[in-house]
This record gives structure tokens, sequence and C-alpha cells, in this order.
């Protein structure tokens, strides 16, 4: 084993746990007082293992010399498109917190405190192994290192009864998920005699024995929870409504992505040689999520309840491009992953600018009536971005959709996209409302605080990316996704 090859492979993980560790003693020294360069040196370290990505992702890494200490970690092009941005989802869930808890929205616990930058550079440590991951021990390694930050984050504000009731439900979900994936893992060891995943999948050459299929589907009902779909989403709404503001936008895009890709890599390079044994779990996860996604919003008032039925309608439409098990369904779905996380961003940036005078943040469509009229740049901004969730062209939320819809019908599966594209237009009548509400209703009048300048720089600058100017990044978006697409199918 070269060592030295390995490490150079895995400078990413290097730069975060370095900077983890050092954070987290500047943090215990110093305590709170210290949390704005704690801040920023958490944001630097997250956009330097970003800049360590790139070379990789333009030049389309794959094949045996993408393997770390041995078999236990993969860095192609997937999993370096997929740290790449999950770093960016963490840079913005930074950029936005300090105004949140400096607020009166954090009750007696107003102020940053300096661990919560040190949670965000830890979890994201265990999502970039969880990407890389080419054996079910590192696997499990980084989902527990994530999940053990996550869960501390959703209860941060520990006199917040939403939050810790939100930290408690998803620890306890999340510990029954993780005990599920656990034993498929067992399932699969003991029926296969490995535990890396071409090991694996070498076990389960031929017809699958009963306890192989279920291992296989143990295995991916605890991935179905990691990434909130039906039936493993009943955990969703309640984090995403009790968790703080800026924890919420962490949880609804970077874990989103490390956990999509997650399943996408055990999907194909372990599962890879039983399409049919898998495919139609998928196949009814993704539309069991679309359809109840778009239905169960349509009641919702909480705007950040709405947002979580929001995510679980989305994570349908990616699944779909997974079950295609082909190259072009799997770039499909990086291209969704991407201008969902953009989507999520802004609207989760524009959620935490809806403040009164006193610094309160209001949650409910009430609260943005006339929105056009008191606050018209966040309303304007919030009408492209629901548009583009719900697929409305000319914004790139509607590219998302169609680069899905085709690789679904060029596969054959022609009847599961025609039921995904009607479940769709059910669901835009909840993003609709929203412009309905704001420009329509006669004003509420409570949105007339003031918003950062890193709300605004975050707001900004991804609904430009969702805007028709967004399709000028689509050729460099389909090449750098068809190069990530193509690692997943290459069998060792």
């Amino acid at each position: 084993m070269d060592f030295s090859a390995s490490f150079a492979l895995v400078i990413p993980e290097l730069i975060l746990t370095v900077a983890g560790l050092a954070l987290l003693l500047v943090a215990a020294w110093g305590g709170d007082k210290l949390v704005r360069p704690v801040a920023i040196l958490a944001a630097a370290a997250l956009f330097a293992a970003g800049i360590m990505t790139v070379p990789g992702l333009h030049s389309g890494v794959d094949g045996v010399g993408t393997y770390a200490f041995g078999t236990l970690m993969k860095v192609d092009s997937f999993a370096l498109f997929s740290k790449a941005l999950l770093y960016l989802a963490a840079i913005g869930a930074l950029m936005v917190a300090p105004a949140f808890f400096n607020s009166v929205a954090a009750g007696a616990e107003r102020g940053l405190r300096a661990e919560y930058p040190v949670l965000i550079l830890f979890a994201c440590l265990g999502m970039s192994i969880m990407v890389s991951a080419s054996d079910f021990m590192t696997l499990y390694l980084g989902l527990e290192l994530n999940s053990l930050a996550a869960y501390v984050l959703a209860s941060i504000l520990r006199q917040d009864q939403r939050s810790a009731e939100a930290g408690l439900k998803y620890f306890v979900l999340g510990a029954l998920a993780s005990g599920i994936l656990l034993y498929g893992m067992s399932l699969l060891y003991g029926f296969t005699g490995g535990t890396d995943f071409v090991a694996v999948r070498a076990g389960l050459a031929g017809e699958l024995s009963t306890g192989q299929l279920f291992g296989l589907t143990f295995v991916l009902a605890g991935l179905a929870f990691k990434i909130a779909a039906v039936p493993f989403h009943m955990w969703t709404p309640d984090v995403y409504e009790g968790a703080p503001t800026p924890v919420t936008l962490f949880f609804a895009t970077a874990p989103k992505v490390a956990a999509v890709a997650l399943t996408a890599r055990v999907v194909f390079e372990v599962f890879g040689g039983q399409v049919d044994a898998w495919r139609q779990i998928v196949m009814f996860i993704a539309l069991a999520s679309i359809i109840f996604g778009a239905l169960g919003a349509i009641g919702q008032d909480n705007l950040k309840r709405l947002l979580a039925y929001s995510s679980i309608n989305n994570i349908g439409f990616i699944l779909l491009g997974l079950a295609v098990a082909l190259p072009a369904g799997a770039s499909a779905m990086l291209i969704y992953l991407f201008i969902y996380v953009a989507m999520s961003l802004g609207s989760f940036a524009a959620l935490l600018m809806l403040r009164g005078d006193d610094g309160g943040l209001y949650e409910t469509f009430g609260d943005i009536a006339g929105l056009a009229v008191t606050r018209p740049a966040i309303a304007w901004c919030l009408l492209i971005l629901m548009f583009s969730l719900a697929g409305i062209p000319p914004l790139l939320g509607f590219y998302s959709k169609f680069v899905v819809f085709q690789a679904t019908v060029e596969a054959g599966l022609v009847f599961f996209a025609a039921i995904a594209i009607a479940a769709s237009v059910i669901g835009a009548f909840y993003y609709i409302k929203f412009v309905k509400v704001m420009f329509f209703d006669e004003p509420a009048g409570v949105v007339a605080g003031k918003s950062g300048t890193a709300h605004w720089v975050l707001l900004g600058l991804t609904t430009l990316i969702v805007s028709p100017l967004g399709y000028l990044l689509t050729p460099s978006l389909a090449d750098l996704t068809d190069k990530a697409a193509a690692a997943l199918f290459l069998v060792p």
C-alpha cells in the first residue's frame, strides 16, 4: 500500500481534519468570543478543500489509480463532483448563520456559538468520507461522523423547545436507520464474505439468495432514510421546522448531496449486477416521494415545513434518474442535484430575510402576504426560485426536470415518467401559492427588518443561477456530470 499516494488523494479530508481539530481547540480555549475568526477559518478550510477537487474534476479521474488505503476509499470524478458541491453548500450555511444567531430568533441563547462552524466542518468531513467510500466499513464511519455532528446541530439551541425536539427526533430515528443499514451490511458480509464493494459485488453475482435479497433491501432502506425518501421521510418536516433555519438550510443541501451520492455509489458499484432486484425498489421510492411530497405540502402553512415536503418531492425526481441505471440517468441525477442545491440555498436564504424590526423571524404564509409591496426585491427573488422549483420554463429548474424525464423516457420507462410529470403539475400548486400570497394578498407589513450582506449575496447568486442566465452553465455542467457518472460504471 502506497501511503503517500493515498494521502495525496485525500487532501480535502486532511484539510478538514486538521482545521476541525485546530478550531475545536481554539473554540474550547477562546470560547464564543472567538466565534467570528473560527467561522471565517472554517469557511476558508471548506473553500481550500473545494479548490483541491478542481484539477481532478475537470480532467475526469477514474480507474485503479483513484483507490486510497487499499480499497477503503475511491477518489474518482464522481466523488470530487459531490465533494465540491457539498463544500459550497456548507459555506452557504456558514455565511447566513451569524445574523440568525445574533437575532431575537435565537431566544435566550443569542450569539453564534463557536462550536457551530466546528460541527459543520466535522459533518463535511464525514460526508467527504461517505461519497468516497468503497468499503462498507468506510461508509459507516463517514455516515456516523456526519450524523453525530448533525444531531448536535439540530438541537444547538438548547433552551428552544422546537430545536431540542428536532434534535431528539433526528437522533432516535437516525439511530434506527443506522441500525437497519448496519444489519443489511452484516447480512451482505455474511452471504458474500467481504465488506469492500468489489468483493460484495462479486459475491452477489448470479441469482440472489433470500439472505442476499434481504441484505440489499435493508441497505436501501437505511440509505432511503438518509435522503428523506418515502416511506422513511417522517423525520423531515419536524426536523426542518424545529431546527434553527441556518441548520435547516444545511440539512436541505450538503447532507442531501452526500446521501444521494452514497446511494448512487452503492447501487451502481455494489448492486450494479442486480439491476432488476433494486430498480423496482428505487422506482417505488421515487414515485412515492414525488407524489407524497406534492400532496403533503398542499395543506402546509409553515414555510420551512413546506420546503421539507418540497425536498421529499425533489428527492423523488433525483431517484428517478437513479432508477434509469444508465450513465445518462446518473448524469441527469447529478445535474438535478446541482440545481436543487442552488434553489434550496436561495429559498432558505430568503426565509432568513423575513424578519421584523425587532429581528424576529417569520415563517408562515400570513407573514409574507403582500411582500411584493413591502420588500419587492425578496419577493421577486422568491418568485424566480419558486417557479424554478415548480419546473416552469425558461428557469433552470425546468431544465433539471427535463434531463431526468428525457433519460427516463430514453430508458423505456415511459409510464413512470408520465406519472412523475403528472405529480410535478400537482406540486406546482404550492409553489405558485407563494406568488399568489406575495403579489396579490393585502400586505401584512410585518417583514420590515434589514437583511445582512451575506444573505443578499447568497440570494442574488442563487437567483441568478436558476434564472435563464443559468443556461450558460449547462454545457460545462453537462461535461462535469458526464465524467462523474461515467466513473460509477467502471467495473474493476
